[in-house]
């Protein structure tokens, strides 16, 4: 049997899509918690982007699909609701992926939501509830093109 280094799970994880938004990486998105070897046997810790996100056990069967796809035949993945996934967790890149697919990246602070397609700052929320419970749906008064924000949270 060979020997499963901790990284080589991560480079494995960073293959596996969200369900809801494909161009993010379940690394980029930040809700893999850690990962830990247990004889050979790899802990996957994730903690959803909250807690009755309806992707979860699509996540779930997607990183044992891709385990198995590479060799590794077992794999506990286990859920951890605390502390709460927070969209600090998502990475530069991950950010930098959804603004490039038409998604406006979480913004702390005081700044201000921007027109993922023509980085306009002249932009008006028009739900709460965009396409997924973690966006807002917004658009933008300059090019009037409809896009999503993703939430802080």
């Amino acid at each position: 049997m060979k020997t499963i280094a901790q990284e080589d799970i991560y480079n494995i994880l960073h293959q596996v899509s969200d369900p809801e938004i494909p161009v993010l990486s379940i690394i980029d998105l930040g809700i893999v918690r850690s990962v830990n070897l247990n004889n050979d046997i790899p802990e996957i810790i994730v903690t959803p982007t909250y807690s009755g996100c309806p992707a979860t056990d699509v996540i779930n069967a997607d990183i044992r699909l891709k385990m198995f796809e590479h060799g590794i035949g077992k794999v506990k993945i286990t859920t951890s609701l605390s502390p709460a996934w927070t969209t600090a967790w998502m990475s530069e890149t991950g950010k930098q992926k959804l603004e490039a697919y038409g998604i406006a990246p979480p913004k702390t602070g005081n700044k201000e939501v921007v027109c993922p397609r023509c980085k306009s700052k002249n932009v008006s929320c028009i739900s709460n509830f965009g396409s997924t419970a973690c966006k807002s749906l917004y658009q933008c008064l300059d090019c009037k093109e409809p896009f999503d924000y993703f939430k802080c949270h």
